[in-house]
């Protein structure tokens, strides 16, 4: 099928222009001037169809680079299967997701990322990749990372919280560095102190502390500062990259920034819960309300200014890419397995389907160009693992993942109006934004149009990553 989209301001990271897109099968054709004839004049009469995109931004789909759709956590899974939270996203103008495909202590790697390809594979509506957490660092893992890299996942997690789950200490997390040097892999990092904050969630837990705040009281922001540096300072010794992911706390960035100042490989990532939401307004409700909010990095303080100095850190270019780290979980029967014992509350906030709208806010509100808010959510996301061009980018030979945003729209974000999502409550309730997805095209099909869904399980495909562009 042939589409023509014309009339749109199409932006990219290097500017905004007028310009017609031409869609011929899967994949982007031509990126045509006004008054450009070279494809013919009477181009619009040899398409299927014509989308008049006039007053419209045209961008690429936006790519989502963390994500956990049912993640196994605190004797419960993530919410969304990877068909619901595959659909939510494409509802948002999401057209690629990568996920994470968990190795456990003591399991092999490849029988995880098994375990995750069954889970999604035929299941998603959009493209999708896994990066892949190791779980447990020894001679048959990291031997592994090198076979994984050979088939498309280029990037390995590892966790400094959470002891007796996922913890990796300094020895471990050095020789995965290391490894990732040979084999060119990207590591990612969750930086924050695990072993202090165990030691700070039994102290208040004796004093009778339970209520939700506390999770962000006791995972205070020098546990996130002191690990991001350590991470640091092990990717100085081994000349791995490093990406950190779902930055929370200023102090943790100041670190990053100084370390990128001196030149050094190391990337940020943070999250829209980060920029929006806070321990006063929402942690701390009422009850157990503040449930709902809880994740790890945790919502931070306002009264500290962490969410303008993160705004602030992505005008720098100090974090790099903005993504969800979707990890969504019901209020009912899930967050409530954690009533009377904050540390029980399973750690995540659904937001996959509002991404691309809550960050195109910041553009209205004047934290970031237009031009940025693609390169965030879309560019750089592709670029930093390996799928630009063919994701991340409106230009011949690119798949035909494009959506057509409306900034004359408006968005509002609840439960009983966008909400797709597998939860039974929206942590972005009440929310409106100042702009709207129009139209979303997933490889040459669309899949959301005139507020109706045509797309389908089974369309999105496993994407095999090359390495990163940010390794040298």
């Amino acid at each position: 099928m042939k589409i023509l989209i014309k009339n749109g301001s199409v932006v990219t990271p290097l500017g905004t222009s007028l310009a017609n897109v031409l869609i011929d099968g899967e994949t982007i054709a031509a990126v045509i001037a006004p008054g450009d004839t070279t494809l013919g004049s009477e181009i619009e009469h040899s398409v299927d169809r014509v989308i008049d995109a006039t007053n419209k931004y045209v961008i690429p789909g936006g790519i989502d680079s963390h994500t956990h759709m049912e993640l196994p956590f605190g004797g419960t899974f993530a919410s969304d299967t990877f068909e619901t939270g595959t659909r939510a996203a494409a509802w948002g103008g999401t057209t690629t997701i990568i996920d994470f495909a968990v190795q456990k202590y003591g399991e092999r790697v490849q029988d995880g990322l098994a375990t995750w390809h069954g889970k999604a594979a035929g299941n998603c509506h959009i493209d999708y990749s896994f990066h892949q957490i190791i779980g447990g660092v020894d001679d048959d893992s990291l031997k592994a990372m090198d076979e994984l890299v050979n088939e498309g996942i280029t990037s390995f997690k590892l966790f400094m919280a959470y002891p007796g789950v996922f913890y990796s200490d300094d020895g471990q997390i050095l020789r995965a560095m290391q490894t990732a040097v040979n084999n060119g892999s990207m590591i990612m990092m969750h930086a924050e102190n695990g072993i202090a904050i165990d030691v700070l969630v039994a102290q208040a837990l004796a004093e009778g502390k339970t209520d939700p705040k506390y999770h962000s009281l006791t995972r205070p922001w020098e546990t996130e500062a002191e690990a991001t540096n350590r991470a640091i300072m092990l990717a100085r010794m081994t000349g791995a990259p490093l990406y950190i992911v779902h930055m929370s706390a200023k102090q943790a960035v100041n670190v990053l920034q100084g370390a990128k100042d001196e030149g050094w490989n190391v990337f940020g990532e943070t999250c829209p819960q980060y920029l929006y939401l806070s321990l006063e307004d929402h942690l701390s409700q009422p009850g157990f309300e503040g449930a709902k909010w809880v994740c790890s990095t945790p919502l931070r303080s306002k009264e500290e200014g962490h969410q303008q100095e993160l705004w602030r850190y992505l005008r720098t270019n100090d974090l790099s890419i903005i993504s969800t780290d979707h990890c969504p979980f019901c209020f009912k029967e899930q967050k409530e397995l954690g009533v009377g014992d904050f540390s029980k509350i399973p750690n995540g906030i659904g937001s996959v389907e509002h991404r691309m709208d809550l960050i195109y806010q910041g553009v209205v509100d004047g934290q970031i160009s237009l031009e940025r808010w693609v390169e965030l959510c879309s560019t750089t996301p592709a670029r930093m693992f390996g799928l630009y061009p063919q994701k991340g980018a409106l230009a011949p030979g690119s798949d035909a993942d494009v959506v057509i945003y409306n900034p004359a729209g408006r968005t509002e974000i609840g439960l009983n109006k966008t909400h797709h999502m597998n939860m039974d409550h929206s942590a972005w309730e009440g929310t409106v934004i100042d702009g709207h997805v129009d139209t979303v095209i997933s490889r040459g099909k669309v899949v959301v149009e005139n507020n109706e869904y045509h797309g389908a399980k089974g369309h999105g495909k496993f994407l095999k990553r090359g390495l990163s562009q940010y390794l040298t």
